[in-house]
């Protein structure tokens, strides 16, 4: 069977890196003016002029009650969907509206996803699994393979790469998927319920990987009805009706205006 078509760095634009290692831009991820209305014989309206950024090197957390529009925000800052108005910019390209190969480009060189489900093949190791993340980038297998064993040691799994998920505890499973994530260094990790799978232990567990992960540089979104997850971010912000509010207190102020929430 043929590989599906997928696009590369080259092929549209995209130059993979990292925001802030080359003095690239400062704001990673940028909405302004978002709103989202699925069409229908009575419109819903998702999300209502949703502004918000987040910096180079934060930790934000997003919360909100079930339909509240956390899974619709989810979607387009994972540009899985489009808005029916407003911006959505990804180091600051204004990608919301732009055609599919650029938004997969984009979303496969920039965005890592960590969801729920960890979404692991069980017939893959631990590395193997990791390294599927690079298969389409043109990448050299060897390559691929030391670039998989850096991530792995990142999130405290030298010792696991050769196990089969159906081997590793729920919380070592969601470790390997942000190996994944993690693997084509994108600007922005998108964590979807990260710790929705996992038991209070567990769940402290993969919290302490991702506020590592953000001591260290890494730029992170956590979707999450966790308030103990919610907890460990840089920045809170609570989506309710489609409308964002972040409390004014003691969060740290980000760079650039990238505190600023509007909804």
């Amino acid at each position: 069977m043929n590989a599906p078509p997928y696009p590369s760095a080259a092929s549209d634009g995209i130059r993979q890196r990292h925001p802030g290692v080359d003095g690239g831009c400062r704001t990673v991820l940028h909405l302004e003016a978002v709103t989202k209305t699925y069409p229908s014989q009575s419109p819903v309206t998702a999300l209502r002029g949703v502004s918000f950024a987040v910096a180079c090197g934060e930790m934000v957390a997003i919360t909100g009650p079930s339909g509240s529009g956390k899974s619709t925000l989810l979607n387009l800052v994972g540009l899985l969907d489009r808005p029916t108005a407003g911006t959505i910019e990804i180091d600051g390209q204004d990608v919301g509206g732009s055609p599919e190969r650029r938004r997969a480009a984009v979303r496969a060189l920039r965005i890592g996803f960590v969801f729920q489900s960890f979404h692991l093949l069980p017939h893959r190791t631990a590395l193997e699994n990791v390294m599927l993340a690079q298969v389409y980038t043109g990448l050299a297998r060897r390559g691929r393979r030391a670039a998989a064993l850096d991530a792995l040691a990142q999130v405290g799994l030298s010792e696991r790469t050769g196990s089969l998920p159906s081997a590793l505890s729920g919380g070592e499973r969601q470790r390997v998927a942000i190996a994944r994530a993690l693997l084509n260094r994108p600007s922005l990790l998108l964590c979807d319920e990260p710790t929705g799978n996992l038991d209070s232990a567990t769940t402290a567990e993969i919290s302490s990987v991702l506020e590592g992960l953000h001591r260290d540089g890494t730029t992170l979104l956590v979707i999450t009805h966790n308030p103990a997850v919610a907890q460990r971010a840089q920045r809170r912000i609570t989506i309710r009706d489609g409308y964002l509010t972040e409390p004014p207190g003691p969060q740290a102020a980000a760079p650039d205006g990238a505190r600023h929430v509007q909804g």
